[in-house]
């Protein structure tokens, strides 16, 4: 048996296989999506009067795609227009999304998107983040908010992964310096917590571009051909990273329990 597929492979980029089934992301067995309407299979329409429609359609979103990849509980906690700001001071408390049923082995962080394009949030920086306590956190920026949500869940689900994806490149280079940007931050953030990886679309995912979009958009968000692209993408990267640290992921069985083994990282 070739075993060299569930190896760390010298060489090898993020991205360089993708995986249909999920790969090592099934070693999860509760993931939360946390996001916007692209973590929420939200669909453009044209309304009667010409203006735009946006529909959040759930079962499309990349999450129930990994959910049914890899047979894992996956929840969304996101919705169209989503913002750090939004998520932290009021949606997940309306929805419930801190209490301890909720909790996860796995965090998939992918904000960003509404705070620093579209309203223009002060990015902040590492220095907006106190790590010991999310509540010192410089709350008007992207940066402490986003930790902020990171560090709250951190609280109830100690030993969890978390996740962070940064935003792919497009043909539009404003926005892009934005995304460097953030994706920089994220890489930061990363480094402040342990077991906290990044999700670099902004390096290794394809350029969003006008042909990219005549395949995986509808309007100005993903059609469904573009949700299952995302899905795989973002289960490929985690089994990447899941083979290249294979410390940090020997116990995630026992996420969630009063167990753990005193001989392997934890």
């Amino acid at each position: 048996m070739d075993l060299t597929p569930f190896f760390a492979i010298p060489g090898e980029q993020p991205l360089d296989r993708i995986v249909d089934d999920g790969g090592m992301t099934a070693i999860f067995r509760t993931i939360a999506c946390i996001g916007d309407s692209l973590s929420s299979g939200e669909f453009e329409s044209t309304q009667p009067d010409g203006s735009k429609g946006y529909h959040d359609y759930y079962e499309y979103s990349w999450g129930q795609y990994i959910a049914r990849m890899t047979g894992a509980k996956v929840y969304n906690f996101s919705k169209g227009g989503m913002t750090a700001k939004e998520y932290l001071e009021s949606f997940a408390d309306k929805k419930g999304l801190w209490a301890d049923d909720k909790y996860a082995q796995a965090y998939i962080m992918a904000l960003g998107v509404n705070d620093i394009h579209n309203k223009n949030h002060p990015l902040g920086s590492k220095e907006s983040v106190n790590p010991e306590n999310w509540r010192e956190n410089d709350m008007e920026t992207f940066a402490g908010r986003y930790a902020a949500i990171l560090q709250r869940y951190r609280e109830g689900a100690p030993k969890s992964r978390f996740f962070l994806v940064t935003m792919p490149r497009s043909d539009h280079a404003v926005r892009d310096a934005q995304s460097e940007a953030h994706a920089a931050l994220l890489h930061d953030l990363a480094e402040m917590f342990d077991f906290t990886y990044v999700i670099d679309l902004y390096r290794y995912a394809p350029v969003y571009s006008g042909e990219f979009k005549r395949y995986f958009y509808l309007g100005s968000h993903l059609n469904a051909a573009g949700y299952i692209f995302t899905a795989k993408i973002i289960a490929s990267y985690i089994d990447y990273i899941v083979r290249n640290n294979p410390e940090d992921f020997t116990q995630v069985g026992f996420i969630g329990t009063p167990h753990h083994n005193n001989t392997a990282k934890w």
